[in-house]
This record gives C-alpha cells, structure tokens and sequence, in this order.
C-alpha cells in the first residue's frame, strides 16, 4: 500500500486545477486587482474574495506562499514545545485554509479544526481543497465577522495568518484578546514588511502582557529590542513557483521568497532558542558572519571562523531563522 502524499505536495496538486477554464489573462488580472486590494485599507465588512473565480485566482498564487510561511512558523514553534502538540485547532480569518494545512503538516493527524472567515466563496473554496487531504475533511468552515463581538470557543492552537493588516486597530485588538481568551497557544503571521512587523509587535506586547510567553522567535518575552523605525524582524520562505506566479510576476525562476514576520506564544513552559539568526548569514573566506537575537536580550553580529571546528561547519549550514547553536 502506497503511503499517503505529504500534505504540500497533495495541496500543490489540489490548487493545479482550481483555474481550469478561467482564461489565463482573467486570472492574471483577478490576482492583480486582489493584490492591490489586499494592499489598501479595507473595509473589514466588505469582503475582497467576491466570488470563486477572485478566490481561485488568488487561492492559486497566494495560497503555496501562506503555507509555506505559517509552516516555518510553526516548525520554530514546535522545537520550541517538542512534547506538545495541539489537539484542537481554530484558524482565524483562515479564507481558503492555508494555516488547516500547514498545521496537519507539522502535526500530522486529525484533530477538530475550524476556519473562520468573513468571505463565504473563500469558506466553499477552503471546503473542495480539503477534500483531497483526508486527514482535512471534516473541518469546520465557518463564517464570521472577524472584529470586536469575536468570540471564541476554547481550543489548544490559534492561527492569524496575514489577518491584522485588514483589520482596525481596534478590531486587532479584539481578535488579538479573543485568540488569547480561547488558546493555549497562538501562532499570527503576518507580512514581512515594517509596517507588518508593526502589527505583530503590537500583538506580542498584547499577548505577553495577558500571560502568555514567546517561543519563537524570540529568544525571551521581553521588549524587542530593535528601535521602533530603525528596521524590522522578518524571515523569509522559499516557494515553489506556479505558471499562474510567472505569468503575473514574470521572470523564470521556479522559486521565489515569501517575506514574512510571526510570533508564537503560549500559556505552558517552552524552551526559545538561546538564539536566533535574524539575517541570512555572510558566509567569507574561512568565516561566517552571523547576526543573532540574544536572550539577554541583545542584537549581536557573530563570527565563526575555521578554527571553531563543528560549529564552523554548522555555520555555513545555518540558515535565516535558525536557532543558534543547533541543538
């Protein structure tokens, strides 16, 4: 019997066939105009994913790239809490439920799941895709405005991917407290931008001062310790490009790199890095420079050399967002 597909590959096969029949321009032009949108304010009781040609459009491009950035997110947080993993799931303001498959790809197995989302075609859509991972298939999709009359019922993880930069800051802070409210843990991804890491600073400060502490990819739960405007924390994912990537972004290359910033807290005891690599590392002649978040905590540049022996060689293997020293 042949084992199961890795929820990646078997979601890349679900979304190949989600344009057949939209006109490859409409679908360039549907994602451009979603684009554009998602980068406006928006309104949050006017939903920008209207129908299912806008949700098939954008599930296509964007959907491999949430994945791919709320999977890192969640692989830091589970080195972070190796006993634990979450029984139940809520996603909020999950759309198409990109956050359902990249948690089934760090903990496998069923477990309740429910995607809230304001935008019912986005829910439908969410609905057919899960189809093809069985371990999907009795998620919960439901509707809901996501703002101040949020509440939540309780469960092990929250997920908010690429949700604040919609809201109003008072409807961030609502979602922030109902997540806090109803979770042991909560993971929020949001994009790899200042103003991204603007809201996502917010949301830790929000989500220390109610108990909770960080496990990624703060080393501590203590103040950032960047200046407000000198730069901002973000990581960065690797992501298979589609044909649909191509044809709006153009260029050939069968990859591209998804920004992105996130914390990961929790109510229960985690183990942070001792340190994170917050740049991607300047490997030189017998020499890797590596720029990391202290636990103390602290921005530090590092080098090791050759004569560092292992930890020389683990450094030219490490990467942007890896804890440092590997375990």
């Amino acid at each position: 019997m042949n084992a199961p597909a890795p929820p990646a590959e078997n979601l890349r096969a679900a979304l190949a066939g989600l344009l057949d029949g939209l006109p490859p321009r409409q679908a360039s032009q549907a994602v451009e105009r979603l684009i554009a949108s998602y980068r406006g304010a928006t309104p949050t009781d006017a939903p920008i994913l209207r129908d299912r040609a806008d949700v098939a459009a954008y599930a296509a491009y964007r959907m491999p790239a949430t994945f791919e950035a709320v999977r890192a997110a969640l692989e830091a947080f589970a080195d972070a809490v190796p006993a634990w993993a979450p029984g139940g799931h809520t996603d909020l303001g999950g759309g198409t439920g990109a956050a359902a498959w990249a948690v089934n790809a760090v903990w496998g197995g069923e477990r309740p799941v429910t995607v809230l989302d304001w935008a019912e075609p986005a829910l439908a859509l969410g609905r057919e895709i899960a189809a093809a991972n069985p371990e999907l298939r009795d998620v919960r999709w439901q509707r809901s405005r996501i703002g101040p009359a949020l509440t939540l019922d309780s469960t092990d993880l929250v997920t908010v991917s690429y949700v604040l930069n919609e809201l109003t800051a008072a409807d961030r802070t609502a979602l922030v407290d109902a997540a806090a409210a109803a979770a042991q843990a909560v993971v929020i991804v949001e994009p790899g931008t200042p103003d991204g890491y603007a809201r996502l600073i917010e949301a830790r400060d929000r989500l220390i001062t109610t108990g909770f502490r960080i496990a990624a990819p703060c080393p501590h739960s203590a103040a950032c310790p960047i200046a407000p405007g000198t730069d901002w924390c973000h990581f960065s994912a690797r992501v298979s490009r589609s044909s649909l990537h191509r044809q709006v972004k153009g260029g050939s290359l069968a990859y591209e790199d998804e920004k992105f910033a996130y914390v990961a807290a929790a109510r229960f005891p985690v183990e942070p890095a001792a340190n994170r690599v917050v740049r991607r590392p300047q490997i030189r002649k017998g020499q890797v420079l590596l720029d990391l978040c202290e636990s103390e905590p602290s921005l530090r540049r590092t080098t090791v050399t050759k004569r560092h022996g292992d930890l020389y060689k683990a450094a030219r293997d490490a990467d942007w967002g890896d804890a440092w020293p590997p375990s």
